[in-house]
């Protein structure tokens, strides 16, 4: 079982994410396992405070380090013996891609800091965070939706969460790519055809149409992915003959 921890102030939030669909699924099957950590339940202020003005001024306030280093405390006690990694869900972290999911999805126990206000106290980052993980260069409120989807994103990887293993590796930006194009029925809908090559049956021709699909859809939505993919000569020619088209 996979635990991850969301260090939070707003735990409500996360009630939607982890009572339906795959992440409901993985949490009942024993495969996944969610806990919330309060971070106002740490604080040491009489009012309830997380939160403090930043020395040296500035518009907003900060974490207060206490909290959150009693928090970090409490889990690292708790998973003594685990390999944890602690991530700080930030706009200016490494933005997040299926290659640092498929990592991520190597530890037993992911604990997830959800950041608000202006940030937080750099002491924090300096001696509790692992990582600071962006899921793309735009701010937020808060850090909630942001590990919601980094979970969405890592528990695909848990053995046994999704029902065919293989479809991740079919999944768009494996290995590099983005996904080929898919069809359902009817085979014929508004007088839009599915490819004839997907209704023949012959297994290596669609394995091979799909191929090629991926690597023209990749060509064209995102050329800079096909420099770290893996290519066969027979690839580098079919893009090579694809480029010289346009």
């Amino acid at each position: 079982m996979m635990t991850f921890n969301c260090l939070t102030i707003f735990p409500e939030m996360f009630s939607a994410f982890t009572g339906t669909s795959l992440c409901e699924k993985a949490i009942t099957k024993q495969l996944v396992e969610i806990g919330m950590v309060n971070i106002r339940d740490y604080t040491e202020d009489k009012h309830n405070r997380v939160d403090d003005y930043p020395f040296g001024g500035g518009a907003g306030m900060l974490f207060m380090p206490q909290p959150l280093f009693d928090s970090f405390d409490m889990l690292e006690k708790k998973y003594a013996g685990k390999r944890c990694l602690n991530v700080y869900m930030s706009p200016a972290g490494k933005t997040l891609t299926q290659e640092a999911a498929r990592r991520f999805a190597g530890y037993d126990v992911l604990n997830i800091l959800c950041g608000h206000y202006e940030g937080v106290d750099q002491r924090v980052l300096d001696h509790c965070i692992d990582e600071e993980v962006s899921i793309g260069d735009y701010v937020l409120t808060g850090g909630e939706l942001p590990a919601m989807v980094l979970m969405d994103c890592v528990m695909r990887y848990v053995p046994g969460v999704l029902s065919n293993d293989e479809s991740v590796s079919e999944e768009s930006f494996s290995g590099n790519l983005l996904e080929y194009p898919q069809y359902t029925r009817p085979s014929s809908f508004r007088g839009l055809e599915v490819p004839e090559v997907l209704l023949s049956g012959h297994h290596k021709n669609i394995a091979a149409w799909q191929r090629q699909q991926a690597l023209l859809k990749t060509l064209r939505e995102r050329p800079e992915l096909l420099q770290q993919a893996e290519l066969s000569d027979s690839d580098r020619a079919f893009l090579e003959k694809s480029q010289n088209r346009t």
